[in-house]
């Protein structure tokens, strides 16, 4: 096992650039998952780690030892434990992180999809692929105005969702939305039809849009049906992710009643 405890390391430098650039992850191909969780979801999913990075303590915690007893030949360093934290985004560090490649999508199925315009918030979009992945939703479809789906706040927020789901980013949305040749649904304050009176049930993308400005009105048009999420309470509209949530659990109970 290798031990580094320098800054000016070159692989270590080389992490450094995947924690803050969104560039150098799609460049690489390569993004880092923080911790326990984000491993253990990634392993349950068939895959394997490019690289093992971990301080001393890591070493000791059981759990830690069981997920390494799961990677096989991958490659172990250990870092000092002042470089290892400096790479975690969390407040109390696993001292476990795992250097992966980013998934190479396959052509879904396309029986029930995602389109996201805009969604610029690191905790929304993840909130997003985690109901996406719960609620059995095959592919998400994302702008290139989103957040960075691979960021380590995103993979945080996602739980393990990134690696269930197939992710498309950078898509031109009004095409894909051209192209899908199943029913189209977005939310509107203004339209007169609940979520709960549609037929969610067949070939489905649901769309949503940017957390202040909401669906563009050219993705709002390409909707064969737009619904009002029914709201009793005094508040007049829901966080985009919160809204996701609510659909796509309507949209599980229908379609496995």
């Amino acid at each position: 096992m290798k031990l580094i405890q320098s800054r000016d390391n070159p692989f270590f430098k080389q992490l450094v650039k995947f924690i803050d650039s969104a560039r150098q992850r799609h460049k690489s191909q390569q993004t880092l998952l923080d911790g326990t969780h984000l491993l253990s979801a990634y392993l349950d999913a068939g895959k394997q780690p490019l690289h093992i990075i971990l301080n001393a303590a890591a070493l000791q915690d059981a759990e830690i030892i069981s997920l390494l007893q799961r990677v096989g030949d991958t490659p172990i360093t250990q870092l000092d434990d002042k470089l290892c934290a400096e790479l975690s985004s969390v407040k109390t560090p696993t001292g476990l992180l795992s250097l992966i490649a980013l998934p190479q999508s396959k052509l879904p199925k396309n029986q029930f999809v995602l389109l996201l315009e805009n969604i610029q918030d690191p905790g929304n979009l993840g909130s997003i692929i985690r109901s996406a992945a719960a609620a059995g939703c095959d592919a998400l479809y994302l702008s290139p105005e989103c957040a960075d789906v691979w960021s380590p706040k995103v993979l945080r927020a996602a739980m393990g969702g990134h690696f269930v789901l197939e992710i498309y980013e950078q898509q031109n949305l009004t095409d894909i939305a051209k192209q899908f040749d199943g029913n189209i649904l977005a939310s509107s304050l203004q339209a007169s039809t609940r979520l709960y009176d549609c037929d969610l049930s067949g070939k489905l993308a649901l769309l949503f849009g940017n957390e202040g400005a909401g669906l563009s009105p050219t993705l709002q048009q390409l909707a064969n049906q737009n619904f009002i999420i029914p709201m009793p309470g005094k508040v007049e509209s829901l966080n985009v992710a919160a809204a996701a949530a609510v659909c796509l659990f309507e949209a599980a109970r229908q379609r496995h009643p």
